[in-house]
């Protein structure tokens, strides 16, 4: 089963050395999961700072600046996995450097049959 994890923290939290540390070691975590078949795709985010916002209302696209919420944590990273369970998910959230100092957020993926034929 695929799961998504969202790394959400506070990105005003973090030293550089701290997210220097924490890319590292999230990069070997990365290379673990590679190795044993569990990881589909993983990368950390740009700043919130850079994000940009698309909503249609009434057929007009709005675009603005800024994430879609004003939060104290911002989603910086995920993960793809596919993993047997949730419990499996859940162990590796656990391991990530981010869980220290905010949330991982563990969600299943909706897999659709006929998306995956068209790949």
């Amino acid at each position: 089963m695929q799961y998504m994890l969202l790394i959400y923290s506070d990105e005003n939290d973090w030293t550089e050395t701290q997210r220097s540390d924490c890319m590292q070691k999230s990069m070997l975590i990365s290379a673990e999961l590679t190795a044993q078949g569990k990881l589909i795709s993983a990368s950390p985010l740009h700043s919130v700072t850079t994000a940009t916002s698309l909503r249609i209302k009434n057929g007009k696209r709005q675009v603005t600046d800024g994430p879609f919420a004003e939060t104290t944590e911002q989603l910086g990273g995920y993960y793809i996995i596919d993993v047997n369970n949730l419990d499996e998910a859940i162990e590796i959230a656990s391991s990530l450097p981010p869980a220290q100092k905010g949330t991982v957020e563990i969600r299943p993926i909706f897999e659709l049959p006929e998306m995956q034929s068209a790949t």
